[in-house]
């Protein structure tokens, strides 16, 4: 290990847990997917090679970006929420559905897929991040300084909702937060958050009174998932997921049952993501499910800790940003497969398998190991100035 992290700057702790979990993600992608293989065919170890070639492309981007300077993240803030923007409008009309919701875009001549919202929820972290430091002295102006913080939220997260409520909250929720951390009036996020949950009432009654403009495809499933979890006794049916899940984490008890041994990971569809921690408690126990929540916490603590040691404010809500959208994901999962959320679409950072979301990750870690390996070469090159002058 320590041969391979010598070529590793930046926060080693950081560089490890990511090398753990990608390393044990193609373990458990390869015991998670026979439901996978009887609904598409195929062999586990097709779907193991797929998820390789996303783990070695992962790697790659978080390799390279980790060696550049974090400045260039916020030259390009502005391009990639505009690309982000063009990605989602070009999914919204021309998306692939899957599961019917038309989350993907096709890669041409490849056959794989991509989800845009997967691009935009970085993009979106960037360029708040930004905006907050270049509107920092105009935020008690709602012309110049809040709205134009607040409309790339709005844009964002108004064009992810469409097909991916939770993805949507779980970034606006997000976008607060920066809010209140760049010292946004609170007044001005309290009337975002109320704006918010007008407008989005507001389709949601258009919905209801024209539905053949279908302009909330996926709002019965939405419904019915908070319902069916409401009455969660009365619809055993319906709940067949988020049972099966509460069932895997009980047969898995204190130390599972062992790798490959897991039983409802035949029964429950996205064992392999959506409810990937239900499967891995079936198969590995719950000690090792509290030691995989430690390595998130850890991996949070690691990045909140970079970002309060940067002399940068960009870099400061950046990784803030980074750090509580990988843990809320990873959260939403853990909640869905224990039957305390309803259901939704969130799966685990590093471990589940997906090619988009697994990239995006992995480029976000690779943005706070930048800013950590600038710090580091900071803090020498005013140790060797010391130094210097002490030889003097």
């Amino acid at each position: 290990m320590s041969s391979v992290l010598k070529y590793l700057q930046g926060d080693r702790v950081i560089w490890i847990i990511t090398l753990i979990m990608l390393a044990f993600s193609l373990v458990s992608v390869y015991s998670f997917v026979p439901i996978l293989v009887k609904i598409e065919g195929g062999t586990p170890f097709k779907y193991l090679f797929k998820h390789l070639m996303y783990v070695l492309i992962g790697l790659g981007v978080m390799f390279w970006v980790h060696k550049k300077d974090p400045k260039y993240i916020s030259q390009l803030a502005k391009f990639g929420f505009y690309l982000a923007v063009a990605l989602l409008i070009f999914t919204f009309f021309f998306g692939t559905r899957v599961n019917d919701a038309g989350r993907w875009v096709q890669i041409p001549f490849v056959g794989l897929t991509f989800q845009s919202s997967d691009f935009a929820k970085l993009a979106l972290v960037i360029y708040v991040s930004r905006l907050l430091v270049k509107k920092k002295n105009e935020l008690n102006d709602w012309r110049n300084g809040f709205w134009p913080i607040v409309a790339p939220i709005v844009i964002i997260c108004g064009l992810i909702v469409k097909d991916n409520f939770s993805t949507a909250a779980i970034l606006f929720s997000i976008s607060l937060t920066l809010l209140f951390l760049g010292r946004v009036p609170l007044l001005k996020i309290l009337s975002l958050i109320g704006g918010g949950i007008a407008l989005f009432l507001f389709i949601v009654l258009m919905h209801k009174a024209a539905p053949d403009l279908n302009l909330l495809p996926r709002y019965e499933t939405w419904e019915n998932r908070v319902l069916n979890k409401i009455n969660d006794e009365e619809n055993v049916q319906e709940n067949a997921q988020a049972i099966n899940a509460s069932l895997a984490i009980y047969n898995g008890s204190i130390f599972g049952k062992g790798v490959g041994d897991g039983e409802l990971k035949e029964y429950t569809p996205e064992a392999y993501a959506d409810f990937y921690y239900s499967s891995f408690v079936e198969e590995f126990g719950l000690l090792s499910a509290i030691l995989l929540v430690l390595l998130y916490l850890i991996l949070l603590f690691r990045i909140i800790r970079i970002g309060l040691s940067s002399d940068k404010l960009f870099e400061t809500y950046l990784c803030i940003g980074i750090g509580i959208l990988l843990l809320g994901q990873a959260a939403v999962n853990m909640l869905v497969c224990t039957g305390m959320f309803p259901v939704t679409g969130q799966n685990m950072p590093l471990l589940a398998m997906g090619g988009s979301a697994l990239i995006m990750t992995c480029l976000a870690l690779g943005i706070v190991l930048s800013i950590s390996n600038r710090q580091m070469k900071s803090r020498n090159s005013e140790d060797l100035l010391d130094d210097q002058v002490l030889v003097k």
